[in-house]
């Protein structure tokens, strides 16, 4: 069986400011597309630290299809630099301002979703170890070493990842 790959789309060219009010209006919705997401970010960051992790879990598609537009408006904003910068230098360090508080909270946010993971993972890992110890019997060699338990002893664990 052979399988065509599947082609992709070309993606679509992207606009670039070549006037004063084309410049100002693309820094308008980028400056929109970062607030917007920094909403959805600060939102998630106080559930999960509520530990409301399945609440946090819901606005994962309205962060998915902001992030898309950010992204987008990133690339605009890339393809419009060489113009920003001759014209409107002031306009680019207005929005690298408001970048760097964007990326100061997203880091906010990574800590507190890392924090969170490691929590988690280290109660998993914790009752996986209580099963163990109480599923392994205790058995000594004619040394009068502890044996190394068979793989037969060890019961896996079953986890459900839905909350």
């Amino acid at each position: 069986m052979n399988q065509q790959p599947q082609r992709q789309p070309a993606p679509a060219p992207v606009a670039v400011a070549s006037t004063p009010a084309e410049a100002r209006k693309l820094a308008e919705q980028l400056m929109d597309a970062m607030s917007k997401l920094l909403g959805v970010i600060e939102r998630e960051t106080e559930l999960v630290r509520a530990g409301k992790v399945r609440e946090a879990m819901m606005l994962e598609t309205q962060k998915s299809e902001l992030s898309r537009g950010y992204v987008g408006m990133v690339a605009q904003l890339k393809a419009s630099q060489k113009y920003l910068t001759q014209s409107a230098p002031e306009l680019l360090t207005t929005l690298q301002r408001h970048h760097d508080t964007f990326r100061a909270m997203l880091q906010v946010n990574l800590t507190v979703l890392a924090t969170a993971h490691a929590v988690s993972e280290g109660i998993v890992r914790g009752v996986n170890t209580e099963i163990q110890r109480r599923n392994i019997p205790n058995t000594y060699t004619a040394a009068g070493q502890r044996a190394t338990p068979g793989p037969r002893n060890i019961t896996p664990l079953a986890l459900s990842r839905s909350l």
